[in-house]
């Protein structure tokens, strides 16, 4: 039997437009890009709006591969090897609310099946709509799942042999999918990537942002990257800020509407040694994480805290910054490295406070890192996740290596 030469494709699918400052979209990305640095043709596949989706020779073929535009590349830093084909999705799609307006029923139902389909070897996406639309069209998938979600998963798609595996990255989520029908043999929890950028020094930098931010003769500096949520712990990190005047806090990360909200509230409690910097580029938040003398992961207790994926974590052990961490159940397999150097309970302000104190005195500033974090890490490199992925997958649904 001859081999089909002209599935070659490894689809990564996303359905939200890019780019676009979220974590799971970060996740994504980088996952995709993993793909490509291991040789497969892989296609970043998402959809987009606006004047330029009325393009009628788009509209024809709307499956079209192509090198991913440089502002990609800078948002996600992401590598040359991937590719990129942006779905049309004109008016009045998402525009109207139905089901056959809404642009993941027309990139599964319609642009899968007749356009994506003839040149795709298998389909990875967060997306269930497009992994069902893949396994019914007989094209192998990986589905990632990384929330609890109170939902059967149907038999007929995860009993198929084309679905291949399902990836989580919390033992908590992986339990909630098994009895919401996921068949154990089928998920695997597997930890995110951290970003290659983040392990090269970016000295610098580093001191440039230092010299940025550290005001009012500040000399310390605690970072804090991620979204700007409540149950994240940054009116924690807030508390922590007004206990520590003498040392300067920065958060990166959020939306704007987020960044608003924070910075008024800072204000209200009169605490200026605060910043919100918003949403950076990842080509910039490496060498931000490099400045810090601490970075900051605290978080609140609650059903968040048992499936929130350590997603900044990664990149900030790759940083060889200390870290100050809180214990939580998604973090507790981390508890006994040196990789973090202290631990707290959740939503314990002073805890947090008399924890930055001690370690700066323990943990002074190094430009060059601390290796037990930098070392610690080079196992979770996003390339080792996607290659630990594929070996679930069986051998003759692989993608071929094209470079």
């Amino acid at each position: 039997m001859k081999k089909n030469h002209s599935k070659k494709h490894y689809i990564y699918f996303i359905r939200e437009e890019l780019p676009q400052p979220e974590a799971h979209l970060v996740q994504s990305t980088n996952a995709a890009n993993a793909a490509a640095n291991l040789g497969y043709s892989t296609v970043l596949v998402y959809p987009y709006k606006g004047k330029k989706a009325l393009n009628p020779i788009k509209l024809i073929r709307p499956f079209q591969p192509i090198k991913t535009p440089e502002k990609l590349i800078k948002y996600y830093n992401l590598q040359e090897n991937i590719q990129v084909s942006p779905l049309p999705m004109p008016f009045p799609i998402d525009y109207i609310k139905t089901k056959f307006t809404n642009s993941n029923t027309i990139a599964s139902k319609y642009y899968f099946p007749f356009h994506i389909l003839p040149t795709t070897k298998i389909v990875h996406s967060r997306d269930w709509n497009f992994i069902q639309a893949a396994v019914k069209n007989g094209v192998p998938a990986i589905y990632e799942h990384h929330h609890h979600e109170d939902k059967a998963f149907p038999q007929q798609i995860v009993k198929n042999p084309l679905f291949q595996i399902a990836v989580t990255v919390a033992d908590t989520v992986k339990e909630s999918m098994i009895a919401n029908g996921m068949p154990p043999e089928k998920v695997v929890k597997l930890h995110n990537g951290y970003n290659r950028l983040f392990m090269e020094r970016h000295p610098e930098a580093a001191t440039e942002w230092r010299k940025k931010l550290l005001k009012n003769g500040r000399e310390k500096l605690v970072v804090y990257s991620g979204a700007l949520r409540q149950f994240k712990g940054i009116d924690i990190l807030i508390e922590v800020a007004k206990q520590l005047p003498h040392v300067e806090f920065v958060c990166a990360g959020g939306k704007e509407t987020q960044v608003k909200h924070y910075q008024q509230l800072a204000k209200e409690k009169q605490i200026d040694n605060i910043n919100f910097l918003g949403f950076i580029l990842q080509q910039e938040l490496a060498s931000l994480l490099q400045a810090a003398d601490i970075l900051a992961h605290p978080h609140c207790s609650g059903n968040a805290a048992t499936f929130t994926s350590p997603l900044k974590l990664f990149d900030y052990f790759a940083s060889g910054t200390p870290i100050v961490a809180t214990t939580i159940p998604s973090l507790t397999e981390f508890e006994n490295t040196k990789a973090v150097a202290a631990w707290c309970q959740p939503d314990n302000p002073t805890e947090f406070t008399t924890s930055i104190l001690r370690v700066l005195e323990t943990h002074p500033r190094k430009i060059q890192g601390y290796s037990d974090s930098i070392d610690f890490i080079k196992q979770f490199s996003w390339e080792n996740r996607a290659a630990k992925i594929l070996s679930y997958v069986d051998p003759s649904l692989h993608p071929p290596i094209i470079s």
